[in-house]
This record gives C-alpha cells, structure tokens and sequence, in this order.
C-alpha cells in the first residue's frame, strides 16, 4: 500500500478548480451531475482509506480482531504501516459515521415533519398553506411529490410569475435534486476538502430548476423576475433544513444568468479550455483516487487471506 493509501484523503483538493469553474462554464444539469459524481467518488475513496489506515495500523494492538499470523514479522514487512496514522483513524472514522449518520437522520425527520404538517390539505401536487410568511418549496416523496407555497408568497407574484415559481419547484421534483444534495452533503461531511463541491451543487441545483422554468414558461426574464421578487419578500423567512429543500442561493448571480442567453448544452467540455482543464484535472483526481484505495484494499484481502491460517 505505501504512500498511496493516504492519496485518497488529498486528492479532493484537485476538485477545487471545477467547482467554481462549472457553475460559470457548465449548463447547470452537466455541472450537478459532475460534480456530484466527482464528490460521491471521492467521499467513498477517502473512508476506504481511513479504514484501511487504522486496519493496517492498528494490527498489534492487543484485541484486534485480525488472525494472529497478520502480526508475523514477515507480514507486517510487506505491508508498510504507521501506527500512529492508524490510531488516528480510529476517531477520524467514528467522526465520519457520526456526522453521517446524523444527516441523514435530520433529513428523514425533516421529510416525515413536513409530510405529516401537510397531511389535513387537499392530495393535489401544489398544496397551499394559509401562512403569512412567504416562502415556497418542493417536497419529494411520501404519497406523492408536492410544491409547498404560502398565501403570502403567492399574493406577491403576478401570474405569469406564479406560473415561473411552480415550473421552478417542480423540476426540483422532476430532476429529483434533492438526491444529488444529500449526496454531496454527505461527501462533505465524510471529507471536508469537499465542500467547496457542495457550495457549487447548491447552485447549480437552483440554477438548473431556473433553466427549467425558463423553458417551461418561454420567458426567461418572467423567471428573474419571480426569483427577485421570491428573493425579496422572503428574506427573512426561515430556510427548510432538509437537503432536498434547496436555499435559493446567490440570488443576484441567478438573475444575472437567466438574463443571458440560455447556456449550450454540452455533456464534457473541451479539453482546450480552462474549464476543459479544470474537468480532465477533476476526472484523473477521482480515478487516482479510486485506483489508490481499490489497490490498497485488494492488496490488504491478499495479505490477510495469505497470513489466516486454513
């Protein structure tokens, strides 16, 4: 295993340069399943490495549960290890569960609350709550998908904004984005050189339901315009903590987008471009990572089956 057991736990930062880059570069349906993607890879990559850290340098501490031929000078030779990288996985480990454990917790609770306060309206896809805070979400599963919006959010809106503001909702259910949220949230929690990669998802999430709402409606600038005024009235009314409730994130920058030409569609950029660079960079980065952690666990199931005895 060497060195290369500890490549998992770094190489999120070659990640770095895509995320900002493809929220600017890349249609925001390309860029959320890029992203995505490079951030669940990497996320399994850098726990694998953990476990095997602390497998590998943990193997003569009394208890372990290992066979005892593992602790044979000629076995432990062939393996280089470090203990104390091992001792340090252990927590590092039990961090991860942990936190992980614990968002996806608070995402159940969250959905199940939100289901059950909407269990007294009408089963129809948009339910409406007779709230005096304006603020609207989409709510995946249950019975059915649902968009959630106020009274006070939908006196607000003309229309044809109205008309841009479910579009917006509903392709979050139609995309399923609440799926490529948690996932990256939950990268991030397991690694947190990953998070600059779950800022970005955040966006282009948003980004990608705006360009979907444009094209449902065939105005683009309807859409700003209910993004704006959404954004306005709604400035201090309390965000949903579940992943699948996105935060409208950068408001100005979305409308900014949205008054610009529709972006081209494109599954992988070219690699003579900055943005090109940045993806091949991202891509080698998760197969190195991979590769790292796939490597040293099939060479730690060869020594430790070499080493049980029959």
């Amino acid at each position: 295993m060497g060195v290369f057991v500890f490549l998992p736990l770094v190489l999120p930062l070659t990640a770095w340069p895509i995320a900002r880059l493809a929220e600017q570069r890349l249609h925001p349906g390309t860029a959320t399943r890029l992203l995505t993607g490079v951030a669940g890879v990497m996320a399994v990559c850098s726990t694998v490495c953990l476990a095997l850290l602390m497998v590998v340098g943990t193997a003569q501490l009394p208890g372990n549960p290992l066979p005892d031929g593992w602790s044979d000078p000629e076995v432990r030779a062939a393996v280089p290890y470090d203990e104390v990288a091992g001792r340090a996985a252990i927590p590092a480990l039990l961090a991860v569960a942990v936190v992980c454990a614990g968002t996806l917790w608070r995402h159940g609770r969250v959905r199940r609350r939100a289901h059950r306060a909407l269990a007294g309206l009408p089963g129809t896809e948009v339910a409406v709550l007779p709230d005096e805070t304006p603020y609207a979400f989409a709510l995946p599963g249950g019975a059915r998908d649902r968009v959630v919006v106020t009274t006070a959010l939908l006196s607000c809106l003309e229309p044809a904004e109205r008309r841009a503001l479910f579009a917006h909702e509903r392709a979050h259910l139609a995309a399923r984005h609440h799926r490529f949220l948690l996932v990256v949230r939950l990268a991030a929690r397991a690694n947190p050189f990953l998070r600059p990669l779950r800022t970005a998802v955040s966006y282009t999430t948003e980004r990608w339901a705006d360009e979907e709402a444009a094209h449902a409606v065939g105005s683009r600038r309807v859409v700003a315009c209910a993004i704006g005024k959404a954004a306005l009235v709604s400035r201090d009314a309390p965000l949903p903590t579940l992943a699948g409730f996105a935060a409208p994130g950068p408001v100005p920058r979305r409308v900014a987008a949205l008054l610009e030409p529709a972006p081209a569609v494109r599954n992988w950029p070219s690699l003579f471009t900055t943005v090109g660079m940045a993806t091949w960079t991202a891509a080698v980065g998760t197969a190195l990572s991979a590769m790292s952690s796939a490597n040293a666990a099939v060479t730690m199931v060869l020594i430790l089956h070499a080493a049980t005895p029959l």
